[in-house]
């Protein structure tokens, strides 16, 4: 189901109240996001929990994967369908020994050694990024957009590979004008005035 997927969306409660989540998922979903991830920085796990049990349900209706940041051992315990871990959240081997054989793993990656090296790891996929300065990533510094398709031969050829960071509407052409084929777009889907609308405008450029 990876292989065919475009559009990783993100449900960023940075972004989206709680109390939101589920019509915001919903929007994205109805507008034809290929996968969800929960991101919930600096939210307790039991909220987070509490989330991901709404979400999931919608996810599973609607044929999509359900990806949880971070916690492998949440994501185990509530059977999402896929991990994604950063750079610093522990190797391949360790995440995969706590989610068990039948979930996604994927990886946050910021240069082509780091795509590289996910991809001799046995990631599902990646992330790769930021191309752009994003409030989303504070501090983390833009990778640009040169290195995109060398890491779409080498990488993205083999296992999926969403670009991300500051990507929007505005941009995705010249995104994907570089090399992309695949997208995760956050703020700019869970703040526009209609959720649904902005959705189905990237997976119809896709």
């Amino acid at each position: 189901m990876l292989g065919y997927s475009k559009l990783y969306a993100i449900l960023d409660l940075d972004y989206v109240d709680v109390a939101d989540a589920v019509v915001k998922t919903s929007a994205l979903l109805d507008g034809g996001a290929d996968l969800l991830q929960l991101r919930a920085k600096g939210v307790g796990r039991e909220t987070i929990r509490k989330v991901a049990l709404d979400l999931m349900p919608l996810c599973r209706e609607a044929g999509v994967p359900f990806i949880l940041n971070d916690d492998p051992d949440l994501a185990a315990d509530i059977k999402a369908d896929g991990l994604h871990i950063g750079q610093d959240d522990g190797h391949y081997a360790f995440a995969r020994s706590i989610v068990g054989d039948h979930m996604y793993i994927g990886r946050s990656t910021h240069s082509l050694t780091q795509a590289r090296a996910a991809l001799e790891e046995g990631f599902d996929y990646i992330g790769f990024g930021p191309l752009f300065a994003t409030p989303t990533k504070p501090g983390r510094p833009a990778i640009g957009m040169q290195d995109i398709a060398q890491m779409q031969r080498e990488v993205g050829s083999r296992i999926p590979a969403f670009c991300i960071g500051g990507i929007k509407r505005d941009n995705l052409e010249q995104v994907m004008s570089a090399g992309a084929e695949r997208v995760a777009i956050v703020s700019d889907l869970l703040t526009a005035i209609d959720t649904t609308a902005a959705t189905a405008e990237v997976v119809a450029k896709l």
